[in-house]
């Protein structure tokens, strides 16, 4: 029987039409406080969703009504605050293994985020079992986080460090891909969706291909999880790893999936309370799965307000929410495309709704910086991708990234910012 948590989930607006299959994204928009503002006296266009998505209503209500009722410490309590905590916190476990159709609860892992998911698996995992000469083979699109990591472990083993080349429209080479797989690939770890180029990686190939070597797949799910429909088992990757706050969650939450027969006959990497099942001087006993990975005081408020951003995605429906982002990224691309002087990075033929681009008049802050005066908020730099930047042999792009929120209108808004600033350089 699932744990059902005992305070009531904030109740969730229902902006669909079951019977017409339509969708009131407008409606669905003020559910976002942070989006009825203005900036710098204009209407805010929030196009910065790949760094963090916004929070609605739900959440923010959800969070604050567990600190208002519910605020306990979780596990081992014997009083009724703490039971009630420990059933929010372990309902939200079943949640995600259902968002991921991970086949036990004992296989998600709660964490900060996709980067201590990453390094736990690194030094849990990896390290134990890498040798000198061993291979990890990465691609050249990862973020920062999915690759220092895997550098530390071969510093720390003497294993080297493979990369799979990407071609000219930012996608993955597969060809070049079958030929890194060798004898001595022990890992391969690769993002399901960059987070500089917006490219959908053919993940699903790539494991099959890695698993008829008997190669475990680790797939960085950040960029993924908001904009796709995820399910491990068909996957069949080995980890998985996304966070909170890309998802419409709150920040210094994430979640790592495994496979339970990898997670038995790995090691924590952290030790403390809450990870034990027995504790001497001499000896310490490790808890079961998924706790002895859990050390000490967990973001118990984080994991439930996780949980109503599962529950409020929901309602929508991540096939509506895929088609919305893929209208809006035709919309900004077809409008950008029309800019003279501007070259988007990244064409792959599949993409979530993620458009890097530059201006041969202006550097990508300066882009930013006069686009913040016209009321629209977007990224600039390398995006924790500085060898994707080498790549394409630009210093760093501008970053326009969409959610289900956004609208024509904040594209028109980015469209006519950059005509602005091209008026002003040029």
């Amino acid at each position: 029987m699932p744990i059902i948590p005992s305070f009531p989930v904030h109740d969730l607006p229902s902006h669909s039409n079951p019977e017409q299959n339509t969708i009131d994204w407008a409606a669905l928009r003020r559910d976002f406080p942070v989006l009825l503002q203005q900036a710098h006296n204009k209407p805010l266009a929030y196009l910065d969703n790949a760094a963090t998505t916004q929070k609605p209503n739900a959440v923010i209500e959800t969070i604050a009504r567990y600190y208002r009722v519910d605020n306990a410490n979780v596990h081992r309590g014997t009083y009724e605050l703490s039971e009630r905590a420990t059933q929010a916190y372990e309902a939200i476990r079943d949640k995600v293994r259902r968002f991921l159709n991970a086949s036990r609860r004992e296989e998600i892992i709660f964490v900060r985020g996709t980067t201590e998911a990453i390094n736990l698996v690194a030094q849990s995992y990896a390290r134990p079992k890498i040798k000198p000469g061993d291979e990890i083979l990465i691609s050249a699109m990862e973020h920062h986080s999915n690759i220092v990591p895997w550098q530390m472990v071969c510093k720390q083993t003497g294993a080297q460090l493979k990369v799979i080349p990407i071609n000219d429209r930012a996608e993955i080479i597969l060809e070049r891909y079958e030929q890194l797989l060798g004898e001595k690939t022990r890992l391969l770890a690769v993002t399901q969706v960059s987070n500089a180029l917006g490219t959908i990686n053919q993940v699903k190939r790539m494991i099959a291909m890695a698993h008829e070597r008997e190669i475990p797949v680790l797939l960085d799910g950040a960029q993924a999880a908001p904009h796709l429909s995820v399910d491990v088992q068909d996957l069949d990757c080995d980890f998985y790893a996304f966070s909170s706050h890309k998802i419409y969650g709150p920040t210094g939450v994430g979640v790592l999936y495994g496979k339970e027969n990898y997670l038995d006959a790995m090691e924590p990497y952290q030790g403390g309370g809450d990870m034990i099942s027995r504790v001497s001087f001499e000896h310490t006993e490790y808890n079961k799965l998924p706790y002895k990975f859990e050390a000490g005081t967990p973001n118990i408020a984080g994991v439930v307000g996780l949980g109503a951003a599962l529950d409020y995605l929901e309602t929508i429906g991540l096939s509506n929410i895929v088609q919305r982002e893929q209208h809006l990224l035709d919309y900004v691309t077809q409008k950008l495309l029309s800019v003279e002087g501007l070259r988007i990075i990244g064409t792959a033929i599949h993409k979530a709704s993620i458009i890097s681009f530059v201006l041969d008049c202006a550097h990508p802050h300066d882009i930013s910086t006069i686009l913040d005066c016209q009321g629209v908020a977007i990224r600039a730099g390398h995006h924790c991708a500085m060898p994707v930047m080498a790549r394409f042999d630009v210093p760093a792009t501008a970053r326009a990234s969409l959610a289900f929120y956004n609208n024509e209108d904040d594209i028109d808004q980015l469209v006519l910012g950059v005509e602005q600033v091209k008026k002003l350089f040029n």
